[in-house]
């Protein structure tokens, strides 16, 4: 195995040091070849983790401080069981120590055995007198498979806009949307976007994947008419003016080519919100509220306190007075109670988008979909954003999370994202964790996780540092799949991990064996062991998700036509010479037909109506995808009218219009939620899903 690296690798006590911390010293991008990381990634991930080896007598003593720590105690501060199973921390324990247990219920209990699942306080007695206090995860062994398989639509929330839309898709689409596509179409699923709280401010990121907080849910995503209290607001003439805007808003979009403009949205929203803001709640609302309030306590007060601020100082709360970057200062304390109104209306938002949620997995329920709602949970926070303040204690001060270098991208990626410290969530039973994924569990049939490695290890770039000079930190994977399983298991809902690319060894078969279903793309799936070849469908894995694209890939009709290599053309973003783009595009394409033509696959279904090539060639696709073993298939919603525009084109910026078109068709013109229901091309393309 050959080795490269940097200049300076680190010493072998800095190693050592860093090992003992889940800090990476070396990475793998491809089986035979490592990569040394330097001594000053290693140094300063280990500073961000509040271990000073900035010298060689400090990473000396460090060293001698862990080994100590790591031999005189009894217990890591979180120990995971699986419900039957053992543990290796408890198995480790001296012979004759005793073990006290009070559960979340409050009961107290002796040793371990029979224990319900959930995080308990396990106290732990050596016969030399020693004692050690942890958190003790209890999870089910997996999660239950789908038993049924489904089939269902993939689509960016903000894209799909009906007659009723203010300028973006919203929670009514999304209900209407599930309701139909259950009772009609037969489907199982309806997977989104996340809808995280974006940070606010003219102009908004448009990314959903960099958001304020994963943690509560984005208000510009409301449907304001469906508010129980939008008919009784007094001010009639401002709702009407705001109604006629917003209807200008939508048909911009959808007549007139303009982009979705989610600062403009939320400009009318917010002021409907406040108009509706001021109808006294009922005895029953008020109450609902209040339970609200109860149940989501500090965090919630955190994340209302953040807007309100920004409101006044500005969306980056580093930028903020000194005294209120902390969350838990006198000078936020009083800042809070001068801004209660405000604080008051952001909970409200909070509830309302709740509320709406839970209406939409209701809705696609009633209409018989087998999971409903798929959500997505975004990798990290935006650095600037609520969350990034409100929980300053677990993210690690100075990191960004991105990618190493590798054959795709040599000079790494930086996503702008800061990861939580593992030492941290370990110390709280991993406290933030849990209630992300139990507020996200709340109104989600199924949860797609981005980036489903993250579970495991996260490249930790050194702000200032290019992503060259990162490594990888460890993050104790059995206790964040144990907190995972256990809170998806007490909502019932199916976890969908993104594990495309690059994936360390190990990773997919643990996941699998928690009951994690993956994510498989056609386009992707070769026989990379062998020959390189398309996999034929039987020797797909069964457990996953399996599509034709996502929202970050050419849509099929794209990639097709190879209308995907000359769009990279025309942003000037390719690494090669057209013509060699166009032929490799064209050879892995006609490869594929050669596959689904072999297996007879590739024939139109219409309804009796003149099916085009190309809409015979998706039809094609998809067949294939049926005749996988997969749990999950999902058809990408654009794909179904021929929509050439990928949603997210990777490496752009400002070159392309990332996260702000909606839903169209071949000819680029925008498509309503109540056109999409009444296409002949839609519904031939469902018939193949139907029928298959």
């Amino acid at each position: 195995m050959a080795a490269q690296g940097p200049a300076e690798p680190p010493s072998e006590e800095l190693t050592r040091l860093a090992e003992l911390h889940g800090v990476a010293t070396s990475y793998s991008p491809s089986p035979d070849r490592t990569v040394a990381a330097s001594a000053t990634a290693v140094t300063l991930v280990l500073a961000a983790l509040g271990v000073d080896a900035g010298t060689e007598q400090a990473a000396h003593a460090a060293l001698a401080a862990r080994e100590r720590e790591l031999a005189e105690r009894l217990l890591p501060p979180t120990v995971v069981l699986w419900s039957g199973g053992t543990s290796p921390a408890l198995d480790a324990l001296p012979s004759g120590t005793r073990l006290s247990v009070e559960t979340e219920q409050g009961e107290t209990r002796t040793g371990v055995d029979q224990l319900p699942p959930g995080v308990h306080r396990l106290t732990a007695t050596a016969p030399d007198g020693r004692t050690a206090e942890a958190h003790l995860v209890v999870a089910p062994p997996r999660l239950p498979t789908p038993t049924v398989r489904s089939y269902g639509l993939l689509v960016q929330l903000y894209s799909l806009l009906s007659r009723r839309s203010w300028g973006m898709g919203d929670l009514g689409d999304l209900a209407e949307l599930t309701a139909w596509a259950g009772r009609a179409l037969g489907a199982g699923f309806v997977q989104v976007n996340p809808l995280h709280s974006a940070v606010p401010g003219a102009p908004t990121d448009p990314s959903p994947y960099r958001p304020s907080s994963r943690r509560f849910p984005d208000p510009v995503y409301l449907r304001v008419e469906d508010l129980p209290e939008y008919p009784y607001v007094e001010d009639r003439e401002s709702l009407r003016a705001l109604s006629l805007k917003a209807a200008a808003l939508r048909d911009s979009v959808l007549e007139k080519g303009a982009l979705i403009d989610r600062d403009a949205v939320w400009e009318l929203k917010r002021e409907a919100l406040e108009l509706v803001r001021e109808v006294p709640l009922g005895p029953g609302r008020r109450a609902a509220y209040a339970d609200f309030l109860a149940r989501e306590g500090e965090a919630l007060e955190d994340h209302a306190t953040w807007y309100a601020l920004a409101e006044v100082h500005g969306a980056d709360w580093r930028s903020w007075p000194e005294g209120l970057r902390d969350p838990r200062s006198a000078e936020t304390a009083r800042a809070r109670a001068e801004l209660m109104d405000r604080v008051d209306f952001h909970c409200r938002l909070a509830w309302l988008t709740d509320a709406q949620l839970a209406a939409a997995q209701r809705t696609a329920r009633d209409a018989g979909m087998a999971v409903g709602v798929v959500h997505d949970l975004a990798v990290g926070v935006h650095p600037e954003g609520a969350d990034a303040w409100a929980q300053q204690r677990y993210f690690a001060a100075g990191m960004s999370v991105g990618a190493p270098p590798d054959a795709f991208n040599a000079r790494g990626q930086d996503w702008g994202l800061p990861p939580w410290r593992p030492d941290r969530l370990a110390e709280s039973g991993y406290e933030p964790y849990r209630r992300l994924l139990r507020a996200l569990f709340r109104y989600a049939g199924a949860l797609r996780i981005d980036h489903v490695m993250g579970l495991f290890r996260l490249w930790w770039v050194p702000q200032g540092h290019p992503p060259t000079e990162g490594t990888y930190v460890r993050y104790d994977a059995e206790a964040m799949l144990a907190v995972l399983v256990l809170e998806a298991s007490r909502a019932g809902s199916v976890v969908i991990g993104e594990d495309l690319g690059t994936v360390e060894p190990g990773v997919r078969e643990k996941l699998r064996e928690r009951g994690v279903l993956g994510t498989s793309v056609l386009w992707f799936e070769r026989d990379w062991e062998g020959d390189g070849r398309p996999l034929p469908p039987e020797a797909w894995r069964a457990d996953c998700l399996a599509t034709a694209t996502t929202h970050d890939l050419p849509s099929t009709a794209a990639r097709l036509t190879g209308e995907h290599v000359e769009l990279r053309h025309r942003l000037d973003l390719l690494t090669r010479p057209l013509e060699e783009e166009r032929a490799e595009a064209a050879a892995d394409t006609g490869e594929w037909l050669a596959v689904l033509t072999r297996l007879g696959l590739l024939h139109a279904t219409g309804g009796g109506q003149a099916t085009s090539e190309e809409e015979a060639e998706i039809q094609a696709v998809h067949r294939f995808l049926l005749r996988t073993p997969s749990r999950l298939v999902g058809v990408w919603l654009p794909d179904t009218v021929g929509d050439r525009r990928p949603q997210n084109l990777p490496g752009t910026w400002d070159q392309y219009p990332n996260w702000r078109l909606p839903v169209a068709d071949a000819e680029g013109r925008a498509v309503t939620l109540e056109e999409l229901a009444g296409s002949p091309r839609l519904h031939a393309l469902i018939d193949v899903l139907r029928t298959g």
